[in-house]
């Protein structure tokens, strides 16, 4: 659930981020403990730069989590899925258009990179997990994996919903 952002989200972010936030459109995600996880940022900075991540992890205990699954490997198994699995590769597809879609109805940037390596692989999981955290679980099937594993990493219910799908869940494996 995304919320208007105020001098003290702002204030937030810049101590979660070490530097003062650009073009914080909205909170996009709030964690369960209230702290702003994801911010929403305008696709050009306020000096004219194109931004072309929408959705920003700022959490500290989030990007921590992104960075450990990056260097497990997560990406390059996510990346060897999509290239085996064409349900779960037109899911991200989707997912990407989504993005872009929702990107160009605040400025189109004319270009279709949207970041995170979609829609054809998995190249930054802070992106998939800031993009499903502020749309929710089912509609980036990458980025809800991607949550669920960091809610096993002891995540779930301080920076993460208690009510966030498992990978089993995710996949439709029955326990």
């Amino acid at each position: 659930m995304s919320s208007a952002v105020s001098q003290e989200d702002l204030d937030a972010v810049a101590a979660q981020l070490g530097r003062e936030p650009r073009g914080v459109l909205e909170i996009a995600y709030r964690s369960p403990d209230g702290k702003p996880g994801v911010v929403k940022t305008a696709p050009k900075l306020p000096d004219g730069t194109p931004f072309p991540t929408l959705y920003y992890l700022t959490d500290p205990r989030l990007t921590a989590e992104a960075s450990r699954q990056e260097s497990a490997g997560v990406m390059r198994e996510m990346t060897l899925r999509l290239s085996e699995d064409e349900d779960l590769a037109a899911g991200y597809r989707r997912a990407h258009e989504s993005y872009l879609a929702e990107r160009n109805e605040i400025e189109s940037l004319g270009t279709d990179f949207t970041g995170g390596g979609m829609p054809d692989r998995v190249k930054c999981l802070h992106v998939l997990i800031a993009h499903s955290l502020a749309k929710g679980p089912g509609l980036n099937p990458l980025g809800d994996e991607s949550v669920a594993l960091a809610a096993e990493n002891r995540l779930r219910g301080t920076a993460i919903p208690a009510d966030w799908p498992t990978i089993a869940e995710l996949r439709g494996e029955t326990a």
